[in-house]
């Protein structure tokens, strides 16, 4: 769980980091990595919820 935590922290700053860049410089390169790495946590987030709800059903049966 901790490792999870650690990798949402770390998107989150590179998300944040990567807007700060694109209002400093208005480089469109920045904005479209923020995207990028928003859609990366996205997907992270939906395997994790995927692995831990088919741990749950796992445990049931």
């Amino acid at each position: 769980m901790v490792i999870f935590r650690l990798i949402g922290i770390l998107v989150l700053l590179a998300i944040a980091l990567a807007l700060i860049l694109y209002l400093f410089t208005r480089n469109r390169r920045f904005l479209t990595a923020a995207w990028r790495i928003f859609q990366f946590g996205v997907v992270l987030l939906v395997v994790f919820m995927a692995l831990f709800v088919l741990e749950r059903l796992i445990m049931y049966v």
